[in-house]
């Protein structure tokens, strides 16, 4: 096909998702969506936020704020993965990312009610340096269960959303969407180690696997024949890009506080810009760094029905295995990551590459980003016929 031909005539059929997150979600597709696939993954949807919302007053992570004397909180099985990937992020950050920020976040006005004020006892309490919950320590995790001894506050918003949508994902790619009608996440086997969550099995993987792109703002997952440019917008003007990617096979992912921001009074003289990208370590906004663009390929194991990841052998490396089933939620915590640590840091752990835009609007990008940059060139819009969506935050 024709590169020039637009991603509109390529993936012609749109299911949108317009509740998803409180932002909304678009699924391009080249062949129709079922009805009864549709209708699974607005269970998927629904049950995952239902089990991960700190927004939602009926969610597990919300019962697990409100416990007073902590407790045993036992997860769906397809969580196991997402805690995974906490956890090698919360190891190679040396605990700057962190799902127990969410007390920090409410603290600065983040909260189910979205008041954004900050309470007068913030600078007491923000921040692991300051006795805030940990990872790992406050909240030990068994697998799926997670063991509390205190109200804890946990926000999954650093992976959550890429996690999503490669949940949805696999339900484009699978062959069979029965296996998800109970919303139990992905098979896993009674015997594995408490800490090892088996993935997905891609036997039920078509021979053909479809062409889409799954569009959840600032987190994209493409899975194309031929690539698809997605502009990178500029965090200082939305109608702007900074450059363009050149995608067909990954998850491409964003960040920056320009969409999540808004101001306190220190005095009736001076207001200072709070965020919503922290530093678990302190309980503060990030500084220095504007945005981040992370891509992760999606690899053939991802696509080849004949690999069949419950009887392979599990690769050496742990974080291979995640990029490799969950390529959108690797790429949405390292965008975040990018914020609070540098990229060789995270890449002694990770795959990936990037593009960061720091505060003297300086860019900086891995050699092998799949991008053209023309920063010089952001007052213009790029306009190129293949344009899918901005890479938005």
């Amino acid at each position: 096909m024709d590169a020039s031909v637009s991603l509109a005539q390529r993936m012609p059929y749109t299911t949108a998702f317009p509740k998803a997150f409180g932002t909304g979600l678009l699924i391009s597709t080249a062949r129709p969506v079922s009805t009864g696939l549709r209708a699974n993954m607005e269970r998927l949807i629904d049950g995952y936020e239902h089990v991960l919302s700190r927004f939602r007053a009926d969610s597990l992570v919300t019962r697990i704020g409100n416990a007073e004397h902590g407790g045993h909180f036992d997860f769906p099985n397809w969580t196991g993965p997402l805690f995974d990937l906490y956890d090698a992020l919360h190891d190679v950050t040396h605990g700057a990312i962190d799902p127990c920020v969410g007390e920090d976040l409410i603290r600065l006005g983040y909260d189910a009610s979205m008041n954004f004020t900050v309470t007068q006892d913030a600078p007491k309490h923000l921040g692991a340096l300051r006795g805030r919950s940990v990872w790992g320590h406050d909240v030990e995790r068994h697998g799926t269960t997670l063991v509390t001894h205190d109200p804890v506050q946990l926000d999954f918003g650093a992976c959550g959303k890429g996690y999503l949508v490669d949940l949805l994902g696999h339900m484009l790619i699978q062959e069979k969407s029965a296996d998800w009608d109970d919303f139990s996440g992905p098979a896993s086997s009674s015997t594995q180690h408490p800490n090892q969550v088996s993935y997905p099995n891609q036997n039920h993987f078509s021979s053909q696997p479809p062409q889409f792109v799954i569009d959840a703002g600032g987190d994209l997952l493409v899975h194309a024949e031929q690539t698809i440019s997605v502009a990178l917008e500029d965090p200082e003007d939305q109608s702007r890009a900074i450059g363009v990617a050149h995608i067909a096979n990954g998850a491409l992912c964003a960040s920056a506080p320009s969409r999540r921001h808004w101001n306190i009074a220190i005095n009736e003289y001076t207001q200072i810009a709070i965020h919503h990208l922290l530093n678990a370590i302190d309980g503060l906004p990030a500084q220095q760094t504007e945005a981040s663009w992370t891509y992760v390929p999606s690899s053939s194991q991802y696509l080849n029905n004949s690999h069949d990841t419950a009887n392979a052998a599990e690769p050496a490396n742990a974080t291979l295995s995640l990029a490799q089933n969950y390529p959108t939620a690797v790429a949405d915590g390292l965008a975040t990551a990018l914020f609070v640590s540098d990229a060789a840091q995270l890449q002694s752990t990770f795959n990936f590459t990037c593009a960061t835009l720091n505060e003297s609007r300086q860019i900086s990008a891995s050699n092998d980003f799949p991008a053209e940059l023309f920063l010089q060139s952001a007052s213009r819009p790029h306009t190129s016929p293949n344009l899918k969506s901005k890479a938005a935050f």
